[in-house]
């Protein structure tokens, strides 16, 4: 159902129905607008303290600003929900996320009101400036704008855009929406230099005069802009001691001001759509604003799942007694058990330490734990500093993002055969974030790489098994991949044991056909095969482990007793892991029906993990199925 609507947001559809709406109506609008936000995450779960935080500067924006002409970036997209609902999807964001409904991001495919998708972070700037250029040689006047976190400024990305805005004089504004927070709070230099900036005690005194100054200036003529811009570059040149960043950069400064006033963001919008060329408006704002807790716990409630939208208090969901873990966790933990038997283990994250579970070796060791902000080719180099003075670098990162960071590994790391530990959290399918979080071209990217090994565990034990051995072992770059998710055992926490690279294990024995899974999905195929028992087939199952090396002695056992192999694994099926057993049976003359199951060459919508598996075929019911076909006409073709 629909959340909650105020007499104000029941009438607005379309931004044009905004338009209609008295100025001084604004205020009750952001609070209408927050409570439907706040009704449909709390049933629906998604990213809720980002929206929260923009209500105020997305009403602004679309009162102001004519969209689809004028175009709106939003980076990463966590803080657009306010958007989609002004911007004609508000009777369906209820579908958020669900399997066919609405995407949790901007997506040019779902309205013409998002001028660019996104999903990951720090890249708004440079499509705003390509939209911004495109524009000027099409001859339209419109206004483009990058509404950017402070946490996304942190992606070098970002800076790199910023040097092309200023060196192309284009018309774009980069909104900063300074909240001092990412997932986690933002750390570096550059949170506290913006820290710096909103706390000057000088600035701040007199801002309200300039603004009030460049109002007058720009009513005097043709000149207006040129002297406004004098007069403002030389008083913030002389508050601030070492200029500022932005103006440095030849970007125009303004700021900062209260995210949360909209009639003031209203004004200096206005106001800023009539200066031309590149500027920067830096506003404040709180994460969670308007819902207590949220403002209080940020970090968690980000995506906080169910809560109570009254109260704000999170609803637990019911749960065995005797639930395993989540994979991430496992990570967390063991990393923090092996770092206290190995003092060269170090831990690195972009700014992900809560979402990777690294937050555990944070508590513990906060000297040997290093949170680099949303930098992964950042992270990855830099791990590969540390390796070539014999430090051992766990560097964890989502596999989605880690495809962000491809040359470093190549150039940085592998070339060079250091031993950096990659742990890809969320490798595989990812549920209802979607085709830009989801994890499925590790395993395809990295092994045409030389010198990588790459590993996937079935359950936890595995995982901690793996991160001992490669931790143990100066083999060269050392990928891990585990799912998002929970594992499969309630007592894992079990005593270390080194398992020699590259070599599978034998599930069980079986003569109708092979089964060779990697990763999480041989949990799938345990369950098939116990099924397909009760109807007499029976399923040898082998848990590879690596797809990197092959275990060899493995393969040429399957492929010399059986002439139907299915491969299974949660990645893309295009340079995967199956890839990898045909390149094997054709480079050793063996001839058999080789099935590979896994994520098609296309990319999969959100929906939740479990539909997403049957969606691309390698859920249980799905095996079931192959299992069933191939073994009757292999009996069929017996019988002829």
């Amino acid at each position: 159902m629909a959340g909650r609507q105020g007499t104000l947001l029941e009438k607005i559809h379309l931004p044009k129905d905004l338009k209609k709406l008295p100025e001084e109506q604004l205020v009750a609008l952001c609070k209408e607008l927050r409570h439907f936000i706040i009704d449909e995450v709390s049933a629906n779960p998604g990213h809720l303290g980002a929206s929260l935080g923009t209500v105020e500067l997305t009403v602004a924006l679309h009162y102001v600003f004519s969209t689809p002409w004028d175009q709106i970036v939003w980076d990463v997209g966590h803080q657009a929900y306010g958007h989609k609902i002004l911007t004609g999807r508000k009777d369906e964001f209820h579908t958020n996320r669900k399997r066919g409904g609405i995407s949790g991001f901007p997506n040019m495919k779902e309205s013409e009101h998002d001028s660019f998708g996104v999903g990951h972070s720090s890249t708004s700037v440079s499509a705003a400036l390509g939209i911004a250029i495109a524009s000027k040689f099409n001859k339209e006047k419109r206004n483009v704008i990058a509404v950017i976190g402070d946490g996304s400024m942190t992606g070098g990305m970002a800076f790199e855009g910023l040097n092309n805005v200023a060196a192309s004089k284009a018309n774009i504004l980069v909104i900063l929406n300074d909240n001092n927070m990412a997932i986690d709070p933002n750390t570096g230099a550059l949170s506290e230099y913006l820290l710096d900036i909103s706390t000057s005690k000088t600035y701040n005194k007199v801002k309200d005069d300039v603004w009030r100054l460049l109002g007058k200036v720009n009513r005097l003529g043709p000149n207006a802009q040129a002297i406004a811009q004098k007069i403002n570059t030389g008083l913030k040149t002389i508050i601030l001691r070492n200029s500022n960043l932005f103006q440095s950069l030849g970007i125009r400064y303004f700021g900062p001001v209260d995210g949360h006033d909209v009639a003031l963001l209203t004004k200096v919008l206005r106001d800023l759509s009539n200066i031309t060329g590149p500027k920067v408006l830096h506003i404040k704002t709180v994460k969670g604003k308007g819902l207590k807790q949220a403002e209080q716990n940020q970090t968690i409630y980000h995506a906080p799942g169910h809560f109570d939208k009254k109260t704000g208090e999170l609803i637990a969901i019911k749960h065995e007694a005797s639930e395993p873990p989540r994979y991430q966790d496992v990570f967390g933990k063991t990393l923090v058990e092996l770092a206290e038997k190995n003092d060269k283990i170090i831990g690195i994250t972009p700014a992900m330490a809560s979402g990777c579970s690294m937050n555990f070796l944070f508590e513990k060791m906060p000297e040997r734990a290093f949170d680099v902000g949303i930098a992964e080719q950042h992270a990855v180099t830099f791990s590969a500093g540390l390796a070539t003075k014999g430090m051992i670098p766990f560097c964890n990162i989502y596999s989605s993002f880690m495809q962000r960071a491809f040359d470093q590994a190549l150039h940085d790391v592998a070339l060079q055969n250091l031993h950096v530990v990659f742990c890809l959290d969320r490798a595989g399918l990812v549920g209802q974030d979607g085709a830009t979080h989801h994890g499925a071209y590790d395993i395809a990217y990295f092994r045409c790489i030389p010198n990588v090994t790459i590993a996937a565990p079935m359950d936890e034990i595995e995982l901690r098994n793996i991160m001992y051995t490669a931790q143990a072992e100066n083999t060269g770059p050392y990928v891990i991949r585990y799912p998002r998710g929970n594992g499969v055992h309630d007592e894992w926490m079990l005593p270390f044991k080194k398992i020699e690279t590259g070599t599978g294990r034998i599930i069980r024995q079986g003569r109708d056909i092979a089964v060779l899974s990697l990763g999480h999905p041989g949990n799938f195929v345990v369950e098939a095969a116990k099924r397909l028992d009760i109807e007499n087939i029976d399923v040898a199952h082998f848990d590879m482990r690596f797809a990197k090396p092959l275990d060899e002695k493995i393969l040429h056992d399957v492929f010399t007793r059986f002439k139907n192999v299915i491969t299974i694994e949660d990645g893309c099926l295009n340079g995967g892991f199956g890839s990898a057993v045909l390149e094997f049976m054709n480079d050793n003359g063996y001839h058999a029906k080789v099935v590979r199951l896994g994520i098609p060459d296309r990319f999969i919508e959100h929906a939740t993990q479990k539909e997403q598996q049957a969606e691309c075929g390698f859920d249980t019911d799905s095996i079931c199925a192959v299992i069933k076909s191939l073994v009757k006409k292999r009996s069929y073709a017996r019988a002829k």
